[in-house]
């Protein structure tokens, strides 16, 4: 873990809010001097705290209109399973998140798709076929309550 001060946390939470901000409007942020948010943010990028930089596209506008939750369970966890596996998760450009999970379900990606036929074609033509996989379960999204959320920096990441 890096550590950070109370000018990092302010430079961090600055940025997810808006990744364009100069170095001058980071200094009226934070009541820091230009050049020294410069500093900071470049050491920020050199640590890997900042990962890097995109803008937040809609997935609607873009033709994405079906957001799901799909959750697998493998039948063999063996490495070279796994790792089969794995490599189809990453070549799946629809696939936007996985994680490997503890517990009955294995593995839980996040998911956007055209339409209803592009997912059922995901989950029945890409995911179930694969020698590993003993059960799919999907989870379509109805309405987003809260997306793309800021992690909290600001006051140390704690909970309230």
């Amino acid at each position: 873990m890096v550590e950070l001060d109370d000018f990092d946390r302010r430079i961090l939470t600055a940025l997810q809010q808006d990744g364009r901000l100069t170095s001058q409007q980071l200094a009226e942020t934070t009541n820091l001097s230009a050049s020294q948010c410069a500093r900071r943010r470049r050491r920020l990028e050199e640590l890997g705290v900042i990962k890097g930089y995109h803008a937040r596209l809609s997935r609607r506008e873009v033709g994405l209109g079906i957001s799901a939750f799909i959750q697998v369970s493998l039948s063999t966890h063996e490495h070279g399973d796994i790792t089969a596996f794995m490599r189809l998760l990453e070549h799946n450009p629809n696939i936007l998140d996985a994680c490997k999970l503890t517990g009955p379900t294995d593995f839980l990606m996040r998911v956007a798709m055209q339409d209803l036929n592009a997912l059922n074609h995901l989950i029945s033509g890409v995911l179930l076929p694969h020698p590993s996989v003993s059960r799919v379960q999907s989870h379509i999204v109805l309405e987003w309550l809260k997306e793309d959320g800021e992690l909290p920096v600001g006051d140390g990441g704690g909970a309230d």
